[in-house]
Order: structure tokens, then sequence, then C-alpha cells
């Protein structure tokens, strides 16, 4: 009868840490998502149907896929055989790569915007020369283009790495040892059967791309993207005109949330 006192305590207090544990998680939940919903409540259908009507909401949204597009692109033709080179590769130095690599994550964006405007402004010697052959970066697309890049590529390096890391190099080893040279085998071998991670990770760089703003409104304001728009409305006009981009927004974010879910669907499927 005694030894059951000691041997209840311990359950007691189980149940007592997961209804606690039970409770901030719900909390967390719904801190994280009533937000959102209130915002795609309040200005969701405003949003939608000033799509009709409001001329520079679409231009701000048809340069934010383009842009977005564009940087995308750009990080997969760099970030590609970086990652790769960070999966397979022992090198000094690494570690320092790695980490560099992180940095733009970590530092608040309009800081990073105002790093891109060291190096891209007219006063800077890159900047002045791209300007003497005509190029002007800031103040323009190709400005925003440079700021999605900058926050966003760090994503897909580390999940293409991941993607990479997946692979087994024995695969590789085989096909150099029928003959392949190495990007005969990494074409081949390695790409195909880490496409769906490459995938994955071009749209979290394309998502986080979409939805930047810190960095974008240090090297261009104008032309507006849409996040700057939103920003811009709410500025000026109050809460009421922010909503509808904003809305939007969050709307927008449902294609790539949705084309992760159905990769990863795929994935657990083919397992």
């Amino acid at each position: 009868m005694s030894a059951s006192v000691p041997a209840a305590a311990p359950r007691a207090l189980h149940r007592v840490i997961g209804v606690l544990a039970a409770l901030a998680s719900s909390l967390l939940l719904l801190f994280l998502a009533v937000p959102i919903g209130k915002l795609i409540g309040a200005g969701g259908v405003e949003g939608i149907r000033q799509l009709g009507g409001d001329a520079e909401l679409r231009a701000a949204l048809v340069l934010t896929a383009l842009t977005a597009t564009a940087a995308t692109v750009l990080g997969m033709l760099g970030g590609t055989p970086l990652a790769y080179v960070l999966a397979r590769r022992d090198f000094r130095g690494r570690a320092v790569v790695s980490a560099l690599l992180d940095l733009p994550l970590l530092i608040p964006h309009p800081v990073a915007g105002i790093a891109l405007l060291l190096l891209l402004g007219r006063d800077s010697a890159l900047g002045g020369a791209l300007l003497a052959a005509g190029l002007r970066v800031v103040g323009t697309p190709l400005g925003i283009v440079a700021a999605m890049l900058f926050v966003a590529a760090p994503l897909y390096i580390s999940g293409a790495r991941e993607a990479f890391a997946r692979v087994d190099p024995r695969f590789e080893a085989v096909a150099r040892t029928l003959g392949d040279a190495p990007l005969r085998a990494f074409l081949r071998i390695t790409l195909p059967l880490s496409r769906r991670g490459l995938i994955a990770s071009a749209v979290v760089m394309w998502a986080r791309a979409v939805s930047e703003f810190g960095a974008i409104v240090v090297l261009t304001y104008n032309p507006k993207v849409a996040s700057v728009l939103s920003y811009d409305r709410f500025t000026s006009f109050g809460l009421r005109e922010a909503l509808p981009v904003a809305a939007v927004l969050a709307l927008i974010a449902l294609v790539p949330l949705t084309a992760l879910r159905t990769l990863r669907g795929a994935d657990e499927g083919a397992a």
C-alpha cells in the first residue's frame, strides 16, 4: 500500500506537465494563426476585389513575382554548386564559409539593405562602375532582385545542401567507376535524386523573397513591390487602406506553402 503512493506521484506530475505543455502549444498555435486569420478575414475579400480596379496593386504584385523569380533563379544557379561543395567536400575554412552564408539570416534586414547600399550605391566602386556601364542598381528592379537574393539565397543553399547530403555518395562513386566524369555523375545521379529537395528549397527561397521588406525599402522604394506598397499605404492612409494589400500578400503565401506540402507528401508517398 505504501509503495503505491510514491508511484502515483510521478504519474500525477507527468499528467500536469502534459496538460501544461498542451496548453502552451495551444496558446502558441492560436497566437500564430489568429492574426493571419483576422488579417485575411478583414481584408481578403476587399483585396481580391481591388485586383480588378487597383492598377498600382496589380503592378506591385507582378513586380514582386518577377523579381522574386529572378532572384530565385540566380540563387539556384550560384547556390547549387556551392551547396554541393559544402555537402560533399571537407576543406579548410568550411565552417567560416557556412557561417558567412548564414549571416544574412541573422542580421536585421534594414542593415542588410544598408550593407548592399554600400556595395552597390553609386558612390561605391562597384556601383560607380556599373553606373558608368549604364547599369543602375539602386532605385531600380535590379536593386529589388539584389535585396531578395541577399536575404533569401542562404535558405536555398541550406536546403540544397541537406538535399545533396541525403544522396549516398556511393551512387556517384559507382557512376565514376563506370566511366562518368564528375560533372556527368552529378547530372545523371545526384541531381535527379536530390531534385525534390532542390525544388522545395527554391520554393522556400521564392516565398522568402516575396515577403522581403527591410532590405528592399533601403535599396529601392520605387518602383514598389507589394510589401513596400502595403507599408506605404499604412503610413500614408492608415490601416484600412493597407489591409487589402496585406491580405492579398497573406493569401499569396498559401501558394508556396501548398507547393511545399505537395512535395513533402509526394516524398512520403515514395518512401
